[in-house]
């Protein structure tokens, strides 16, 4: 059973002067929570060992599948394939961040993988700052939390400056139009860049220019003069660029290739960033006991979970019973897609019955811990539940 702590001052005032009003939510059910899921020194470190592992097995995964020419399966578009290897293969080309989304670690429940958001995680703001935040204005230790996700992206930042030496330590920051949760992921990566050394900007993705021979420019909107930028980091998902924008895919294929610019999370991300990589794990590494069987087909006897493979938010999920009938499901726009079926796992509870899956940030090596609060399938009306460490 899930403990909470229920803390007296809501985060509220706090998110209303950063600017973050769209935590506090649309409706009656605020995004940001009063209470405070409790964990043990014990359980953090299930957590953190749990998502250091499975990195390092996503990358042999990801290996597996440039090896075997796994792309179709992947639902990988073909017009990005050379950009994933031509990232895979440099060295340079790192991997800024991502989070995995686990079931357990509560109750000695095992810890399992339920998903890896590799290319365009958000939560970032909600684990980095409002959790840790939400301990302080309630007079609490703000060290009593499995959360350095902030000054880890700050030394991710550093080392791919370093590793990028012979480029202008300059940084576009992009995303789509209309999404403050987006923007407000980004406003955090800015100030992690800026606090690394180095110079930043912010255009949305539509305002971006791109050359093959020259690179990625934004365009001042007063005097008319172009910046060009040796980085630019897009929170715009790779399957988007690859299927609706094809042309770009090309562009950012020849600036990736002649080096005029690094891109943030490189291409080779979208390997893990399809759920078909949940099967290869498993492929590779049976009864593993971090992962859960993963099959192409619902699994004979046994409960699973259908899922799209770049579906979001619990998109298009479905729950099966052992006979194949769906019990539970979530509609979505991303009912055209390929699937994989996941066994199924159930979340932990709290009295009142509510689900919590654990995030857990990885930035070079596992950094922060934020939990989502929901039902049986975690949608988009799921609530963010910060940590205490007792």
């Amino acid at each position: 059973m899930v403990k909470l702590k229920s803390l007296a001052e809501h985060p509220g005032h706090v998110l209303k002067n950063t600017g973050w009003e769209w935590m506090l939510g649309t409706d009656t059910t605020d995004y940001v929570v009063s209470d405070m899921v409790v964990i043990s020194e014990t359980q953090a470190s299930l957590y953190y060992e749990a998502a250091n592992t499975l990195y390092d097995m996503l990358v042999e995964a990801g290996q597996y599948a440039i090896d075997h020419d796994l792309f179709k399966e992947m639902g990988i578009p073909e017009n990005l394939i050379e950009l994933i290897k031509l990232s895979w293969e440099d060295d340079r080309q790192a991997h800024l961040y991502g989070r995995f989304d686990l079931a357990g670690g509560i109750d000695d429940e095992p810890v399992k993988l339920i998903e890896f958001n590799a290319d365009t995680a958000t939560c970032i703001p909600e684990t980095a700052v409002v959790q840790w935040a939400h301990l302080r204005m309630n007079d609490l230790d703000d060290s009593s939390q499995f959360n350095t996700v902030y000054e880890t992206l700050v030394s991710q930042f550093q080392y791919i400056k370093e590793i990028n030496a012979d480029l202008n330590p300059s940084i576009l920051f992009s995303t789509m139009r209309g999404s403050a949760e987006d923007d407000t992921n980004v406003a955090v990566l800015t100030e992690a860049a800026k606090d690394a050394g180095f110079d930043t900007d912010f255009a949305f993705v539509d305002d971006v220019e791109f050359s093959n021979n020259e690179g990625i420019f934004m365009q001042d909107p007063v005097t008319g003069n172009f910046t060009r930028f040796d980085f630019w980091f897009k929170l715009v998902p790779w399957e988007y660029i690859g299927d609706d924008e094809p042309e770009l895919g090309a562009v950012l294929t020849d600036i990736v290739k002649s080096r005029k610019a690094v891109i943030l999370n490189p291409a080779y991300t979208l390997l893990f960033q399809s759920k078909y990589i949940l099967k290869i794990l498993w492929d590779l590494y049976p009864y593993h006991p971090l992962l859960l069987q993963t099959e192409r087909y619902a699994i004979p006897h046994k409960k699973s979970v259908s899922k799209v493979l770049f579906g979001r938010e619990g998109a298009n999920v479905s729950i099966l019973e052992k006979g194949g009938e769906v019990s539970e499901s979530v509609e979505g726009e991303y009912e055209n897609q390929r699937r994989i079926y996941q066994e199924y796992q159930t979340f932990p509870t709290d009295t009142a019955g509510n689900s919590y899956q654990a995030g857990v940030f990885f930035v070079g090596e596992a950094c922060g811990l934020g939990f989502r609060r929901g039902g049986k399938i975690l949608d988009n009306t799921a609530q963010f539940v910060g940590h205490v460490v007792e």
